[in-house]
């Protein structure tokens, strides 16, 4: 259901800490001189890069002004961000810093360089050896083409003593200019003097989910560019309004980079002076021919820091009978410190259009809890308010309900087959049974009911009822006020938390005051429950025993004002507290401490493209099932509002997108 916070409740902060999400860089007025500038990483380029012995990274500062990179992180090729240790926390005007490389650089690997808050600042790739003895730019610091060196490296300094005579007529390839205005047109130029076949080159953008996309592919308007001439394709991944454009040879080696600010590709982003300078937004596009650098001033520092939003894809469909749509209630802040989605920025409309009409539920809405079944990927269980439980398939790009179960989904019920469940979140545990909880009885809708139910998924019928339940009502009298509002804030969500997590990160069990023991507790299976509860963001941890009892651990605060949906991502490893619109569209993930508490580790919103509604279910497929470097998540609209009527987003419950491996 959706939330009926007061404002009070609202107001209630959540903290999240800082991890790496993805952005681009952008570029805008310089700052003032005298002062490091924690924002102008756009003049910041990757500069030389070594995978011999010490694996080190040199950043170049083409820009007027200093430049902080505290907090920095860097990449490879697993896009995992780690912390470097540079020789300095600021690269001064026309200066340089180097860094030793956290993660090992391999013969043939890539760097990505982001800052603080998780914006992309460079990146760069080579094939095999050929960062040895180093790779670095040529023909210029920062903006020269990227060769392999033939002498000792030159970190800390110039490239220029370190380049080869001649440069590789391939490496004199430059990105000259780049739209975002739909048809997100790339334009090529060769500064050579011999022509370069392009047909196997290859080109991303600034969001770490996406393949490489060959140009051949790409509506080229010709595969080798004359001497001193151009090429022009059209980008298929769909560049934003602010992105970024990686261009890389056959072998797999960068060539050229391009980002951009918001509108700073409208009409395009051209190189100036032509096919050697900084980039600036034109006056007139000139694509194919030389540029008119019209516009304002080449100038590399940023005026943006807001990632690319992506694009929302899917949906539509006339809304059936009886199904209501619901706009959301209860909209909070997004807590300090939450960082942005750092996952893939495109998200698709993942179900048919009222999809989740019922009998006890014609409105078609209150589709909540999610989980992706761990022995079986391709499966995802969804619960729906009105006591009913989805198996959902794949059909194409769509989830829908697998005919082999259900076709409509199957009821289900209280212990001896009575009352109907608000039915808000699930789980699966180690036995394989579903796991479900509820806030009330729909019959009773004024008391509380809070409850974990065990489901067979096996059984058959139309109608299931639990193999055991749980009831923990009594431990919540907050709710328990004859109002149904208040009694509509209990057990939203649960995961169940295998007891090898618990043990192996020494989780101390609130109950002994020592390392948690699983053998202490010889009934409870072989894992614990952490219910969230709606009310206040805590999670209720317990241990549900087969014979019926259950064993009380204690709450954990989440930093949220409210938990909306629970899961464990073994990817993670950790434990993923959610909230919908309540408090900004929030995913934290926790983690056991050194002191053997768990605490909130990092807090993610949703991508850009989602809309701000009663998001109440998410889910992370396992990493079995990651394609480059990316696994699917799921949110589930409780409303199905989308972002109203007459949109694409009217009347679907599910969304899907791009999580990292």
């Amino acid at each position: 259901m959706p939330s009926h916070h007061t404002p009070a409740r609202i107001a209630l902060a959540c903290a999240g800490l800082l991890t790496v999400g993805v952005g681009v860089v952008a570029f805008a007025t310089a700052q003032p001189a005298a002062a490091a500038d924690p924002g102008g990483y756009q003049n910041v380029r990757i500069n030389e890069v070594t995978s011999s012995g010490n694996d080190t990274v040199e950043l170049y500062n083409a820009g007027s002004t200093p430049v902080s990179i505290s907090g920095w992180k860097m990449s490879d090729d697993s896009f995992s961000p780690q912390s470097f240790s540079p020789s300095s926390t600021t690269i001064p005007a026309g200066g340089f810093v180097t860094f030793n490389s956290p993660k090992g650089l391999g013969d043939s690997d890539k760097v990505v360089i982001y800052t603080a808050d998780g914006t992309v600042v460079d990146r760069v790739e080579w094939a095999t050896n050929k960062a040895k003895p180093a790779m670095a730019r040529c023909g210029g610091d920062g903006t020269g083409a990227w060769v392999t060196t033939t002498t000792a490296t030159t970190f800390g300094a110039a490239n220029a003593s370190g380049c080869p005579a001649t440069i590789p007529a391939a490496s004199k390839v430059r990105i000259n200019e780049v739209t975002s205005d739909g048809a997100d047109t790339v334009e090529l130029y060769n500064g050579g003097t011999s022509a370069v076949s392009i047909g196997t080159w290859k080109y991303v953008d600034g969001d770490t989910s996406h393949a490489t996309t060959s140009i051949s592919s790409s509506t080229p308007s010709a595969t080798t560019i004359p001497a001193g001439g151009y090429v022009t394709f059209n980008s298929g991944l769909g560049l934003g309004d602010n992105d970024s454009l990686f261009l890389i040879d056959g072998s797999g080696n960068t060539i050229d980079s391009v980002t951009w600010a918001l509108g700073g590709a409208k009409p395009s982003a051209e190189r100036c002076a032509n096919g050697t300078g900084w980039f600036q937004t034109a006056t007139t596009a000139t694509l194919g021919g030389a540029n008119s650098c019209s516009g304002g001033s080449p100038s590399p520092t940023p005026t943006s820091t807001k990632p690319p939003t992506g694009q929302l894809l899917g949906g539509g469909g006339a809304l059936t009978s009886g199904c209501t749509p619901e706009a959301p209630t209860g909209t909070g802040s997004t807590p300090a410190g939450t960082l942005p989605w750092p996952g893939g920025l495109d998200v698709t409309i993942a179900d048919n259009v009222c999809a989740f009409t019922t009998s006890t539920g014609p409105e078609g809405r209150d589709v909540s809890g999610l989980v992706f079944d761990p022995s079986n990927p391709s499966t995802l269980w969804a619960v729906k308010n009105k006591n009913w439980l989805f198996k959902l398939v794949k059909s194409g790009s769509t989830w829908i309900p697998d005919p082999s179960w259900s076709a409509t989904g199957k009821q289900i019920r209280f212990a001896g087959g009575s009352g109907l469940p608000d039915s808000e979140g699930l789980t699966i545990g180690g036995n394989g049974h579903i796991y479900v909880t509820s806030e009330r009885d729909n019959n009773h809708n004024t008391a509380p009911k809070d409850t974990i139910m065990e489901f067979d998924p096996a059984a058959t019928g139309s109608t299931l009822t639990p193999l055991r339940q749980w009831d923990m009502t009594s431990q919540f009298p907050q709710l328990n006020t004859g109002n149904k509002d208040d009694a509509n804030l209990g057990f939203e969500g649960v995961a169940y938390v295998p007891d090898s997590w618990l043990t192996a990160n020494s989780w101390i069990d609130p109950l002994t005051g020592a390392a948690y023991n699983p053998s202490n507790y010889p009934l409870h299976g072989s894992g614990l429950f952490f219910a969230g509860l709606e009310w206040d963001g805590t999670l209720h941890i317990y241990g549900l025993n087969s014979d019926g009892t259950f064993t009380t651990f204690g709450a954990i605060p989440t930093g949220k004002a409210s938990v909306m949906d629970v899961m464990f991502d073994a990817g993670t490893q950790r434990i993923v507290a959610t909230c919908d619109n309540t408090c900004g569209e929030t995913h934290t993930f926790m983690k056991v401490n050194a002191g053997g508490a768990i605490v909130a580790d990092v807090t993610y919103t949703n991508p850009a493209v989602m809309p701000v509604d009663n998001l109440e279910g998410f889910a992370i497929a396992p990493t079995s099932t990651c394609v480059n470097g990316s696994r699917e998540a799921v949110w589930s609209d409780d409303g199905i509002w989308g972002f109203g009527s007459g949109k694409s987003s009217y009347g679907h419950a599910l969304y899907s997108g791009a999580f990292p491996c």
